[in-house]
């Protein structure tokens, strides 16, 4: 179950100045650097003098705020607005703020940045990624500048010189795309089971997922067996769910993928969103960290390259469960104070013995977010809720929301050993890692 908050799929009907443009300062390109988190990229940027992270996402029309982490930042022309997109309700309120100053990468520079804050806390999604994260950023960066994302050094390059980015690119595959609501659009070909069928999807760097599709809107649409239902994760409007299986194929241009992924959101879902014609589904990150991408959004041209993640299996969490970071908290270390010999006497010890101290540290803290129905875990007597001590002897204090979830995609058949903390007891629960939805001809 790939729970997502990590998705943050977001749409919004709403456009903004026409001069809310990043430009590059003396130079042909900047290169920023990302971090990389569970296929979606993180990006540093400062707005109004304050060092923020953003997430990356093509799927977004406009510029997110939703938490500062106790930082603080002048905002001006600040009017009430309302969000819709994916989910079960109508709408929520934030607020939009104009004429901000932008910055990443130290000289691509946005003189005119415009704001949309989302005041409700549950999208401080955060929690669910593992590192503080306070806003999303998509088009803006995009539209007037060819950048290209190189996922295996982990940096992106904006590009000012148009024949520099040309260069990059040279040895990708070309193909075509089209902006539509500020967003980009390209058709795959889908294969559910022995026929491919041409489909419009949305190019979503937010989306940690492979594939979506959505069922309502594909004629005679049948369910691949075996599936799950799910939940897929949270838009403007609340939660999403619907289904995950798996399809035959997935052809994106000349490049072709066996048995991906893929997640359905159930009609619920999706009634408020306002969709561009014809459009089918979604191609997340899943799929495009495989390649080194080139986005020319002013040409409408999308380029790719294989690079060395391009044959990895799709793999699945296997546990059922749905992990969160709440927070941190200082713990105690124990460390050991090296015993060493003093000049005037071989048998004399600076400290004698084995002696240690202890150091305080900030350590992370997890717990269950959500028991996937029917899964391993539940099974075994997880709850939402439970604090998550240790994983297979490991104390979590010592890991990353990444290295847990890597352990939950590992391999079929792999034991699971976790001590949890419910309320006064102690627990410690076990249970083997299964694929629900593993592809049957």
């Amino acid at each position: 179950m790939k729970r997502l908050y990590f998705i943050m799929i977001l749409f919004l009907s709403i456009f903004g100045n026409a001069q809310n443009s990043f430009e590059i300062k003396d130079a042909k390109k900047t290169v920023v650097p990302f971090k990389f988190i569970n296929n979606l990229i993180f990006i540093p940027v400062t707005i109004n003098g304050v060092e923020l992270t953003f997430l990356l996402d093509t799927g977004v029309a406009e510029t997110l705020l939703f938490s500062l982490e106790n930082k603080e930042m002048k905002l001006t022309n600040i009017e009430k607005i309302k969000f819709s997109g994916l989910g079960g309700d109508l709408s929520i309120d934030g607020l939009k703020s104009e004429k901000n100053l932008g910055v990443i990468g130290g000289n691509c520079i946005n003189k005119s940045m415009t704001l949309f804050i989302i005041v409700n806390q549950e999208f401080n999604i955060s929690s669910h990624v593992g590192i503080p994260v306070n806003g999303v950023i998509g088009y803006h960066l995009f539209k007037d500048n060819p950048i290209s994302i190189d996922y295996t050094s982990k940096k992106i390059t904006i590009y000012n010189d148009k024949n520099l980015f040309q260069k990059k690119v040279r040895k990708s595959e070309e193909l075509p795309i089209t902006i539509e609501k500020s967003k980009p659009y390209i058709y795959a070909d889908i294969e559910m089971t022995n026929e491919k069928k041409s489909s419009k999807l949305l190019i979503d760097l937010g989306n940690s997922d492979p594939i979506w599709l959505f069922p309502a809107l594909i004629k005679d649409f049948v369910y691949n067996r075996p599936n799950i239902e799910d939940f897929l994760g949270r838009g403007f409007n609340g939660d999403i769910f619907g289904k995950r299986s798996r399809i035959h194929n997935f052809y994106l241009g000349d490049f072709k993928f066996e048995k991906p992924l893929t997640a359905m959101p159930d009609e619920y879902s999706i009634q408020h969103v306002h969709l561009v014609d014809d459009r089918k589904g979604s191609v997340g990150g899943e799929i495009m960290r495989r390649f080194t991408v080139g986005f020319d959004y002013p040409n409408q041209k999308l380029y790719l390259r294989k690079n060395r993640n391009f044959d990895d299996p799709f793999h699945f969490n296997m546990s059922g469960l749905d992990f969160k970071q709440d927070g941190l908290q200082w713990q105690e270390d124990l460390v050991k104070i090296e015993t060493t010999k003093t000049k005037s006497s071989a048998s004399e010890f600076v400290a004698g013995g084995d002696k240690f101290q202890y150091k305080f540290a900030l350590k992370p803290i997890f717990s269950i977010s959500g028991v996937r129905k029917d899964s391993p875990a539940e099974k075994a007597g997880f709850k939402k809720d439970d604090q998550v001590l240790t994983i297979n002897g490991n104390k979590t204090s010592e890991m990353t929301l990444e290295k847990i979830m890597e352990l939950m995609k590992s391999y079929e058949g792999r034991t699971i050993n976790i001590v949890v903390q419910r309320k006064t007891a102690k627990l410690t629960l076990s249970f083997e890692l299964e694929d629900p939805i593993p592809y049957q001809e």
